[in-house]
């Protein structure tokens, strides 16, 4: 079962937060927390989507190996500039979902187009 979102002008943390409750199961009869639900959820036009204020300039990445000192930051344009919108939303919805081992299961039901 596929679940289509179109971002074209929507704000992301709208489409991010749609997303997350819909990759739970949330808008299911048969919700239970502790199941990943079946259904794929499509975001369509991710390139449209609009980012609002200064978090071009002023929101930041992080990124650490675990080695000592190497902790690296980034603003949001940067990565947008590397790794495109994409990986930009696909961060903001993992950062929805529950801190549990359902997390990576259910982020792999996300398809970004």
């Amino acid at each position: 079962m596929n679940y289509t979102i179109d971002a074209n002008g929507k704000s992301l943390g709208r489409v991010a937060s749609e997303a997350a409750a819909v990759l739970r199961g949330k808008n299911r009869s048969d919700f239970a927390p502790n199941r990943v639900s079946p259904v794929k959820v499509i975001v369509t036009n991710i390139d449209k989507i609009k980012i609002t204020g200064k978090k071009l300039k002023q929101k930041k990445y992080t990124r650490h190996s675990t080695y000592p000192g190497s902790l690296k930051s980034f603003r949001m344009e940067e990565v947008i500039a590397k790794k495109g919108v994409s990986h930009i939303f696909k961060e903001a919805v993992y950062g929805m979902l529950p801190k549990n081992k359902l997390r990576s299961q259910m982020i792999k039901n996300l398809i970004i187009k």
